[in-house]
């Protein structure tokens, strides 16, 4: 792991992207590589997780996406509910999954009024669609594509959930990653 001070400010860039998007997961950096008109840094969170993550001079941030890396396993498949737990010491999380066709997964994590909820998916091979629910059972956000994270705060305390949906014919594997701040 190379030292701070030899972290690129356009990596640097990308771990405070990350860090904003899903709280503290850790990770390293992967490596860089440049053009005349940006830089591309390949990050792996604290989890696994591969990124890439696009970044124009100043440094700012372009683009931040998930990536699967070829020849890996597939990830099982999720179903129904399953709760949240972060690291100690963390305040986010990110996991993969394959969702099948008509069905959905639903994540379920404590949070309290006035923080602020970060929500990523990424699918890979197909479409997802993504919805949050207040603890009282109320639409925080309505059903969106998983190419749109979600950043917001929070106005109830207790259990949030994140259900990610697959409404085609083919299983979609995912990534997703949760962060509270």
């Amino acid at each position: 792991m190379p030292a701070l001070a030899d972290i690129s400010d356009e990596a640097n860039a990308c771990i405070d992207e990350l860090t904003s998007r899903f709280g503290h997961v850790g990770g390293e950096v992967l490596g860089q590589e440049f053009s005349e008109a940006a830089i591309m840094v390949r990050l792996r969170d604290g989890n696994g997780v591969m990124y890439e993550c696009i970044v124009w001079s100043g440094p700012e941030v372009a683009d931040l996406r998930r990536v699967g890396d070829e020849g890996a396993v597939s990830a099982d498949t999720v179903s129904g509910e399953q709760r949240v737990k972060f690291a100690a010491g963390e305040s986010g999380m990110a996991t993969s999954g394959t969702l099948q066709s008509g069905t959905s997964v639903r994540y379920i994590l404590g949070a309290s009024d006035g923080q602020f909820l970060n929500v990523d998916v990424g699918s890979r091979g197909g479409a997802l669609d993504y919805k949050i629910f207040n603890p009282d059972g109320s639409m925080l956000l309505d059903l969106i594509s998983s190419e749109k994270p979600y950043r917001g705060q929070l106005w109830q305390s207790g259990d949030h959930i994140v259900e990610v949906v697959n409404a085609g014919a083919q299983p979609v594997t995912f990534d997703i990653g949760v962060g509270i701040d």
